[in-house]
This record gives structure tokens, C-alpha cells and sequence, in this order.
């Protein structure tokens, strides 16, 4: 089965609305060319390291960094259209010396799972209104738990999201939730943007 056919399935079940960014974490650039010809124009890296020369072969692409970003390596953002991971205010201040008004979403360790990145849910809308005032924040992210129903890590992202939201008074339309394994239940819960590897590459 091809990228496109893997696509062509997700996209009967996913509303027009919600995006599909397809991780390319360990794909070869001509993997990364079959997804772009497929019909996809967001890609996602975990590293920025594995990322950079992608983006020097594709510089066509939308590409996000959806694992963490190191304060070292601060000076990259600016080369994704949107960094997925940025969990402190410190990150925050380090993306906004070499980039200011890039593009983020605020990561969320809804799973509550220590070896996860990602800010506690008790400090996300007090984090959210600090990063607001350094970035252009877009919207939430977080990823589901390695076992059991990811519904509720999901359901409290977007409260969360919605909080934070009010609390500003601007639109945080991006809710980046759902990989390849529990992309279903992301939709059922609200995701504007799934993250998807396997799903797509096979």
C-alpha cells in the first residue's frame, strides 16, 4: 500500500478541517518527496539535527519540530513553520532572541507521564499567557499515554486549551493530538492536527 492509499484512508475519516502532519523521523528525503507528492505539505521532525538537511532538500515543505528542542539549539526554530514542543518559559525566551513571533504550540504532559516532556497541567494556562507575550502562540499539543485510553489525556488538552483561550481572548485554534496509534479517539476528542508515522509510511 502506498503513502497516498494510507492517506486516502485517514482522510475519508478525518474531517477537511484537521491537518495531517506526516513525522518522517528515520525517512529517507525520497520518502519525505513521496509523502509531498501524496498530496501531504506538512512534515514533522524529532530532531532537529535528522531535520535540517530535509529542510535544505524540501524547503517547499511546512515543517514542524515535534520533539524537543534543546535551549542550545534555540537559534533553529526559525527554520520550522511550527515548533509543537515548547514547554518553559526559558525555551521560550531562548526561540524568541533568534526568532521572535515564530510560530509555537505549547506541549502538555497530559499523560502525565514522567518520562514525557512537556509542562505539568496545573502550570499550562499560566505558561500559555507567559509564552503568549514572547511568541505567537497557536494552540496546544500533547501526546497519549503508552497504555490505556488516551481519551482523558486528550479531553483535558482541550480544556486546558479552551481555559487558556478565554483567558487571553485569542484564538488558539491548533489542538495537536493523535499519533498513529490512537489518532481515532484524537478525533473523537477535538484535534485539529494529527502527527503520523507509521500510519502513513507503513
Amino acid at each position: 500500500m502506498s503513502i497516498a492509499d494510507r492517506l486516502d484512508a485517514i482522510r475519508r475519516e478525518a474531517p477537511p478541517h484537521v491537518a495531517i502532519v506526516a513525522v518522517t523521523k528515520g525517512r529517507s528525503v525520497e520518502e519525505c518527496r513521496e509523502a509531498l507528492a501524496a498530496g501531504l505539505s506538512d512534515l514533522g521532525e524529532n530532531r532537529t539535527q535528522e531535520a535540517l538537511p530535509k529542510l535544505d532538500a524540501l524547503p517547499a515543505a511546512r515543517w514542524h519540530l515535534v520533539g524537543h528542542l534543546q535551549r542550545n539549539k534555540a537559534r533553529h526554530a526559525g527554520r520550522f513553520s511550527l515548533v509543537q514542543s515548547v514547554d518553559s518559559v526559558e525555551l521560550a525566551e531562548a526561540i524568541a532572541t533568534h526568532s521572535p513571533g515564530q510560530g509555537v504550540l505549547l506541549q502538555v504532559n497530559t499523560a502525565r507521564e514522567p518520562q514525557k516532556h512537556g509542562c505539568a497541567p496545573e502550570e499550562a494556562v499560566e505558561l500559555a499567557a507567559r509564552i503568549s507575550g514572547l511568541l505567537l502562540l497557536r494552540g496546544f499539543m500533547c501526546i497519549g499515554p503508552l497504555a490505556g485510553d488516551p481519551a482523558p489525556a486528550f479531553g483535558e488538552l482541550r480544556a486546558l486549551r479552551d481555559e487558556a483561550q478565554a483567558r487571553l481572548g485569542v484564538p488558539l485554534p491548533v489542538l495537536s493530538m493523535g499519533m498513529t496509534d490512537d489518532w481515532e479517539v484524537a478525533l473523537a476528542c477535538g484535534s485539529s492536527m494529527l502527527r503520523l508515522g507509521r500510519a502513513l509510511f507503513g
